[in-house]
C-alpha cells in the first residue's frame, strides 16, 4: 500500500517535471530538488537532471546552465549534511563513550572514510541516499571541512555532468520513460562502484606486496 502510494507519488512529480521542463525556472527546481535531495533523500534528483538534460537536446535548456545549477545545488545540499553532522557529532561521541558497539561503528565508519578517502565521496554520490549517509557521517567523526568541500565540488560536478548528459545524449529514447534513464544512470554507478573497489583491492595486495619484499630485504 505504502509502496504503491510512493511509486505514484514519483510518477506523479516526474510527469510534473517533465511538462515544466521547458520553462527557464525549472532551472531553479533543479536547483532546489538537487540541495534538497542532499540533506532528504526521499526523491532522486537523478531524475530531475537527467530530464533536464533532456529537455536541453530539444532546445528548451542550456545543458551547462542544467549541469551548473544541478552541481552547485548538490553541493550545498551535501555541503549543509556534512554542517548538520558535524553539529550533531557531539552527541554520537558521547553516545560512543557509553555503547562500545556504538563506538566500534563509528570507529569504522572513520576508518572506510579515511582508507577510501575522496574516491568514496565521489561514488557515493551516485547512490541515492547513500551519498547522505556518508556527509553525515563526514560530519560526525569530524573529517577536515576543506578536505569534505574539495572533494565534494568535484564528484557533484562528475555527478551532474554524467545526469545530464545521460539525458542529452538519450534525448527521445529517454523522453518518455526516464525511471529507464534513472535505472540505466544507477546501474553504471553501481557498476563503476564494482570497477573502483576491485582495482583499489589489487592495488593494496600489490602495496602490501612490495612492503612484504621490502621488509623481506
Amino acid at each position: 500500500m505504502i509502496a504503491g502510494t510512493f511509486s505514484e507519488f514519483i510518477t506523479d512529480l516526474t510527469d510534473w517535471l517533465d511538462q515544466i521542463s521547458s520553462h527557464w525556472w525549472f532551472l531553479l527546481v533543479i536547483f532546489a530538488i538537487a540541495f534538497l535531495d542532499s540533506v532528504i533523500p526521499i526523491v532522486p534528483s537523478e531524475t530531475c537532471v537527467i530530464i533536464g538534460g533532456v529537455a536541453a537536446s530539444q532546445g528548451n535548456q542550456n545543458i551547462f546552465l542544467v549541469i551548473a545549477f544541478a552541481a552547485v545545488g548538490a553541493f550545498l545540499g551535501d555541503n549543509t549534511a556534512y554542517l548538520i553532522g558535524r553539529r550533531a557529532s557531539g552527541w554520537f561521541h558521547r553516545r560512543a563513550e557509553r555503547k562500545p558497539k556504538f563506538a566500534r561503528k563509528m570507529a569504522w565508519a572513520q576508518m572506510q572514510i579515511l582508507e577510501r578517502g575522496g574516491l568514496l565521496l565521489i561514488t557515493a554520490r551516485f547512490i541515492p541516499g547513500g551519498r547522505t549517509i556518508l556527509t553525515l557521517s563526514c560530519g560526525v567523526t569530524r573529517q577536515n571541512q576543506w578536505w569534505f568541500a574539495r572533494w565534494v565540488a568535484l564528484a557533484t560536478l562528475i555527478w551532474a555532468t554524467y545526469a545530464a548528459m545521460l539525458g542529452f545524449i538519450g534525448g527521445e529514447a529517454f523522453e518518455e520513460d526516464h525511471t529507464k534513464a534513472f535505472m540505466l544512470a544507477f546501474g553504471l554507478a553501481i557498476g563503476t562502484n564494482i570497477v573502483i573497489e576491485v582495482v583499489r583491492h589489487f592495488r593494496n595486495k600489490h602495496r602490501e606486496a612490495l612492503s612484504a619484499m621490502g621488509e623481506a630485504s
